[in-house]
């Protein structure tokens, strides 16, 4: 045999190895978008999209203006005052800057707005539940604050940036999302703007 015939056969020896290689790759690839999907599809199933999709949560503090330390946001939306769904995460640098404005907001409007953050941190690589506590303390904010018991609202509000604002009237209809930094001027704007659903007037 020569060496030209040798050299013929190692090449389609080698091209046959690699398309096999090919093959189970995208094999394997199929396989995993086909389980992706079918994931999402049964996901979507147990947890339909919702004008207000519920989630747990462990209050950090606020405990007296949720109805106790384990709740649920269902039992908090809806109930005659507008209320500000803010996710957040201690080593958000957005959420440091805006926390502020919500504190002062809190302070001027707490008997006609609830402002709750819920901290999604340890599911978004940004915190965790003692980095969490220390913020709130180091800096002081009151208002309500608690942890969400599972990833399912970073999913369910469709959280793609941090910190992300969902604000909802007196009745519990979705009127405002924001994704970022959502300055104190703006948010108060925004809740100007559902005096007629909250109950009182606010200053």
């Amino acid at each position: 045999m020569s060496k030209a015939t040798r050299k013929a056969r190692r090449r389609r020896r080698q091209r046959k190895r690699s398309g096999r290689r090919r093959r189970i790759a995208f094999s394997a690839v199929s396989l995993i978008l086909a389980a992706g999907a079918a994931f999402l599809l049964l996901e979507h199933a147990n947890h339909p999209d919702t004008a207000t999709p519920d989630f747990s949560m462990v209050a950090y503090q606020g405990q007296h203006a949720l109805g106790g330390r384990r709740v649920t946001f269902a039992s908090l939306v809806g109930k005659g005052t507008p209320l500000v769904l803010n996710f957040w995460a201690a080593r958000c640098p957005a959420c440091q800057a805006e926390m502020p404005g919500f504190q002062r907001i809190h302070r001027d409007l707490k008997q006609h707005v609830l402002i709750l953050g819920v901290d999604v941190g340890p599911y978004t690589g940004l915190g965790t539940h003692a980095q969490a506590r220390a913020f709130l303390r180091d800096h002081a904010i009151t208002y309500p604050a608690a942890y969400a018991t599972t990833p399912a609202p970073v999913r369910r509000y469709h959280v793609r940036g941090m910190p992300t604002t969902v604000i909802f009237d007196a009745k519990g209809n979705r009127v405002l999302e924001h994704t970022g930094y959502f300055a104190e001027s703006q948010l108060r704007r925004a809740l100007t703007k559902l005096q007629a659903d909250a109950t009182g007037n606010m200053p």
